[in-house]
């Protein structure tokens, strides 16, 4: 599997916040260019987001689903993009020092034509992309992406009046 790493100045509780805020994946994740529909329960194990992959007009609709979940501390999906094939992603936080967190992303092609490509010609092209995908997932967390939305629901509830 091809495996990048980045030091993030967010703390793993906000880089999770995103991650679990399956409306947000297209905003980080290259190459997802739109969330069609979203499980109540992701990011639990069996949960799908449905996205489209590509650019206008040449899209394709598919889905990733939860294989594995620790909140907090790690995802494993598994990633559709057919006709071009399945990878498995497992995404890691690690909290450290001072408020940071070290986040990985390990992926592969585990089905379809992706498969067929070479390894030493596919993994520089996957470090590529996961490299983007960790610095637009970096300035999300730090731009408060996945926690305005709680803490404005948070905030309207005493506001609600009683009838």
């Amino acid at each position: 599997m091809s495996t990048v790493t980045q030091v993030f100045d967010s703390p793993p509780a906000h880089v999770w916040k995103v991650i679990a805020d399956g409306w947000l994946y297209s905003g980080w994740v290259v190459g997802a260019s739109r969330i069609r529909d979203v499980d109540e329960e992701w990011p639990e194990v069996g949960s799908h987001l449905h996205h489209s992959v590509g650019s206008w007009p040449l899209l394709i609709n598919d889905s990733t689903r939860v294989t594995a979940a620790q909140p907090g501390v790690s995802l494993e999906l598994l990633a559709r993009g057919w006709p071009i094939g399945e990878a498995k992603v497992r995404i890691s936080l690690e909290g450290l020092d001072d408020g940071k967190c070290r986040v990985s992303i390990a992926e592969d092609a585990v089905r379809g034509p992706g498969k067929l490509v070479p390894k030493a010609l596919r993994d520089p092209l996957i470090d590529l992309r996961n490299r983007e995908t960790l610095k637009r997932l970096e300035l999300m967390a730090a731009g408060g992406a996945g926690r305005k939305n709680q803490e404005a629901q948070g905030d309207a509830a005493p506001n609600q009046v009683e009838g």
